[in-house]
C-alpha cells in the first residue's frame, strides 16, 4: 500500500483511540480532515476559481452596464456560491470511501453524529468560509453598493455552513457511486432554493437600508434545523450507501 494511503489510515487510527467524550471525537475530527484537505490543494483552490469565473464571466454575457450589475450582484454572488459549494461537496466523503476509513468509521463505536459533523465543519472551513471572504471583491467587481456589503458577508457567513450540511446529504447518498457530481446537484440544488432567498434578500435589503434582520434570523433557523437534523441523516445515507 503506498505512502499517501497509510497516512489517512494512520490518522484514523489516532481518531480511533481518542477518548470517547463527544468533544474529544469532534475535535480529532476536525483536525484530521483539515490535515487531509490541505494535502489536496487543487480541491480547495477550484471552488475558488469557480466562483472568480463565474462573476467574470456573467458580465460579458449580460451587459457590462454597472446600474445593471448593480441590481443584479446580490444574485450573481449567491448563485456563483451556491454552485462553488457544490462543485466541492463530491469529495467530501470520496477519499475516505476509496481506501476504507468510511468502513471503518462506521464501525467504530464513536458516535457517527458527531464525526460527521466535524467532517461538515472541515468542509465548510475549506471552502464556504474561503468564499465568504472572497465575496466582497467580487461584489466590487459587480458594482454592490457599499451598503449591501455587510449583508452579503453576514448572509454567507450564516448560509454557506447550511448548503455545506444539505450538501453533505446528497455526498453521503452518492458515495458509491463512480459520478455522484450530477445526482448531488439533482438532489440538492431544491433543498438549496430557501437559503438562496433568503440570503440574496438580506442583501437586497441592505442595499435599499431596510431592516435585514428578519432574514438573516430565517437563514440563523435554517443553520440550526441543519445542524440538529443534517448529521443524523447524513449518517443514515452513509449506512445505506455503503451497505448497498
Amino acid at each position: 500500500m503506498s505512502e499517501t494511503k497509510l497516512q489517512p489510515l494512520a490518522e484514523l487510527q489516532q481518531l480511533e483511540n481518542a477518548d470517547y467524550r463527544p468533544g474529544k471525537i469532534f475535535v480529532a475530527t476536525l483536525k484530521r480532515e483539515l490535515q487531509l484537505a490541505l494535502r489536496r490543494r487543487s480541491d480547495l483552490v477550484n471552488p475558488l476559481i469557480f466562483f472568480l469565473m463565474v462573476a467574470t464571466l456573467f458580465p460579458l454575457g449580460v451587459s457590462p452596464e454597472p446600474t445593471i450589475l448593480a441590481t443584479l450582484a446580490p444574485g450573481v454572488v449567491w448563485v456563483a456560491a451556491l454552485l462553488s459549494t457544490l462543485l466541492a461537496m463530491d469529495s467530501m466523503f470520496r477519499s475516505d470511501y476509496e481506501d476504507g476509513s468510511l468502513e471503518q468509521i462506521l464501525l467504530s463505536p464513536q458516535p457517527l453524529f458527531v464525526v460527521v459533523l466535524g467532517k461538515v465543519l472541515a468542509h465548510w472551513m475549506m471552502t464556504g468560509l474561503p468564499l465568504t471572504l472572497m465575496a466582497p471583491l467580487i461584489a466590487v467587481m459587480l458594482f454592490l453598493p457599499a451598503e449591501g456589503m455587510s449583508g452579503l458577508m453576514l448572509s454567507l457567513l450564516i448560509g454557506t455552513p447550511t448548503l455545506s450540511l444539505v450538501g453533505a446529504i446528497g455526498a453521503a447518498l452518492t458515495v458509491g457511486l463512480r459520478k455522484g457530481g450530477v445526482l448531488i446537484s439533482l438532489l440538492v440544488l431544491p433543498l438549496y432554493i430557501p437559503v438562496l432567498i433568503f440570503g440574496t434578500a438580506a442583501v437586497e435589503a441592505a442595499v435599499t437600508s431596510l431592516p435585514l434582520a428578519g432574514h438573516l434570523a430565517l437563514l440563523g433557523a435554517l443553520l440550526a434545523l441543519g445542524v440538529a437534523l443534517a448529521p443524523i441523516a447524513i449518517a443514515a445515507a452513509l449506512r445505506i450507501s455503503v451497505s448497498g
